[in-house]
């Protein structure tokens, strides 16, 4: 790290090369693993927390190279033909988005200054940050700026349930790809599809200990740290990086400038310095997280929680939440019956109607329906990038699972430290296990559900506005949809006789849900609000005709046979066509007609094969 800005450690200068110990990866974060193979990237990453503070802090860094010849003051350190640099960002607000637009442009005229002495510019970024961004913009759609469902149902189809699904059960996911800003731009946008789950569920998912010595570890096995050791750090020593632009947020955590083996790391001081993350402004009170501890008992395991005390804690939940739920408005199309398509709205928790309270057993900031769910808490964690040298975690002992990202292919060589492994380039869900791919093998409504929402994404119909969605197949609309589903699913659950109303969601599925943590924990409280939702799958119906071209269309995606038949049956059409116009006319009539009725038996399937090559 060669600066930061406040500095990274309370009473060293802002040129400080150290790192707090828990931020240590930090330079290797924001200057990525095969940086020197693109000209620019953007990172998303995550780091833990300092000074016991359970709050995740977010990291944005954007990474650009220039050529050394082109720079007007050429520092003594500077001896490669290229100079490559990130600015980076520290917050405690998650704006990835919105803090990367800024990041971006602050990045091209920080280089476009040829001298990278002129750090004015990094401190002006931070200064405009606290004073800009605020924790009432996780209210509104800014949250998701950069986020686009739209694109990710376009690209993995069917198999975005498939990933929904995959988290819900808290399994141990790996996305893959290059370069990095792919990588994160997808990997954030199906946690998107969790409601409230960027906004208030990521406060606690990068609870890890930077790898230390072997005597270090073997003393870690017998005294377990307790939430204080978790402290954040700043990793130094990235190979010719400039971190230095800051992110905005619930508190400005700093801007870093990385630079051939040093970083520069913008930080906030202010009264409390832990996480770097205040600002150093009197608008403290604005830009800070509501700090909602939970009670240690959600830091043991929630199974040795006295039946006695959830009651206790149920009533006055029960209390709160009827108030809380009078206030908020319902949520429009969930009881919709499922005859006809359901055409959902938005919850309105982006208007400020949503009543939020701080989770007895998650610690999370809750909506009446319980959401976010506590998937990413007690060990489960979310990286959107992950550097080589934090390997060791996917097979941790204290790490339960995780949803990472990786650019290297030494995570992606390594099948068995994940469950499932997400090849972004090629739109493939691997999954090991076969008694995983048979619970995920989704049902006749799952395929309903896909299928709705792949035809209103695809098809090329007229903006149809609605209130508080933007319009039907775009973003805002899609995580309605998964809303209304995870909603469903919810009060499907709390129904007494409902294995065949469970059976739309997949009763294996629905078993293994029940035994996460995200579901216990969810479970232990009372949630009145999910009464007035429709707790039967949105698209249960009888079996039809369509259906089997749905079962089909999914298999032939879905298997390697399938693909192989799909890729001749393509062939053949296209073989069909050229013979039958090399015949001539008498005989071109009848292979017309055949291939018409071949490209239409085939229609569910090849085109997903060709858009897909899948």
């Amino acid at each position: 790290v060669e600066f930061s800005y406040p500095p990274l450690k309370p009473g060293e200068g802002h040129d400080s090369h150290s790192l707090p110990e828990e931020w240590k990866y930090l330079p290797f974060l924001a200057l990525p693993d095969g940086a020197h193979n693109y000209q620019e990237d953007t990172v998303f990453f995550h780091l833990p927390p300092r000074c016991g503070d359970r709050t995740t802090v977010y990291g944005v860094s954007c990474y650009r190279q220039i050529e050394a010849k082109a720079l007007k003051v050429r520092q003594a350190d500077i001896t490669r033909e290229t100079v490559q640099k990130s600015v980076c960002v520290l917050s405690q607000l998650p704006l990835y988005g919105l803090l990367q637009a800024k990041l971006q442009l602050i990045t091209h005229a920080y280089f476009e200054e040829k001298d990278f002495s002129q750090i004015s510019i990094l401190k002006e970024l931070y200064d405009h940050m606290n004073s800009s961004l605020g924790s009432t913009l996780l209210e509104g759609s800014q949250v998701y700026l950069g986020l686009s469902p739209r694109d990710l149902v376009l690209h993995f189809r069917h198999k975005v349930l498939i990933l929904f699904k995959l988290i819900l059960l808290e399994k141990k996911v790996l996305f893959y790809i290059s370069p990095v800003n792919r990588l994160v731009g997808a990997l954030m946008t199906v946690l998107s599809l969790f409601p409230g789950m960027i906004e208030h569920g990521l406060t606690d998912c990068s609870q890890y200990r930077p790898r230390k010595s072997i005597s270090e570890d073997a003393g870690l096995q017998e005294n377990t740290p307790r939430l204080d050791d978790y402290v954040s750090v700043s990793a130094a020593d990235t190979s010719d990086t400039n971190l230095g632009m800051g992110k905005g947020g619930r508190k400005m955590a700093g801007s870093h400038s990385l630079e051939g083996r040093k970083a520069n790391v913008p930080f906030s001081q202010s009264e409390k310095t832990c996480n770097g993350a205040q600002s150093s402004n009197g608008a403290v009170q604005r830009l800070k997280v509501p700090c909602h501890a939970s009670p240690v008992s959600s830091e043991s395991d929630w199974e040795t929680l006295d039946p006695s005390i959830l009651e206790e804690s149920n009533l006055k939940r029960g209390e709160r939440e009827n108030t809380a739920s009078e206030q908020a408005e319902n949520l429009p199309g969930e009881d919709m019956s499922s005859e006809s398509p359901p055409i959902t709205v938005q919850p309105q928790a982006n208007a400020g109607h949503a009543v939020l309270v701080p989770g007895l057993v998650s610690g999370l900031e809750e909506d009446q329906y319980g959401m976010p769910l506590a998937i990413f808490t007690k060990g489960y964690l979310c990286l959107p990038y992950m550097a080589l040298q934090q390997h060791h975690l996917l097979s941790d002992v204290t790490v339960r699972g995780f949803v990472a990202g990786a650019t290297n292919i030494l995570f992606r060589q390594q099948k068995h430290l994940s469950d499932a492994i997400v090849e972004i380039e090629d739109a493939h869900v691997q999954i090991h296990d076969p008694e995983l791919r048979k619970i995920l093998n989704p049902t006749t409504a799952d395929l309903r559900f896909a299928d709705y929402l792949v035809k209103h994404v695809t098809e090329n119909r007229d903006d149809v506005f609605l209130d508080g969605t933007g319009w039907e197949g775009g973003d805002e609309w899609i995580r309605a949809q998964f809303s209304v589903y995870l909603h469903a699913l919810l009060a499907a659950v709390l129904q007494p006789d409902n294995e065949k109303t469970l059976s739309d969601f997949g009763t294996s599925f629905v078993a293994a849900w029940k035994n996460t943590h995200n579901y216990r924990v969810w479970n232990s409280n009372k949630h009145p609000a999910l009464a007035e939702v429709n707790s039967s799958h949105p698209f249960q119906g009888q079996y039809s005709v369509s259906d089997v071209k749905l079962r089909l269309s999914h298999s032939v995606q879905n298997s390697e046979r399938g693909k192989k038949i799909g890729n001749v049956m393509v062939s053949t059409s296209r073989n069909v066509v050229q013979t039958g116009k090399a015949v001539g006319q008498s005989v071109g009539g009848a292979f017309t007609s055949a291939k018409s009725a071949m490209s239409t038996w085939f229609s569910t399937f090849t085109q997903s094969t060709q858009s897909l090559g899948d």
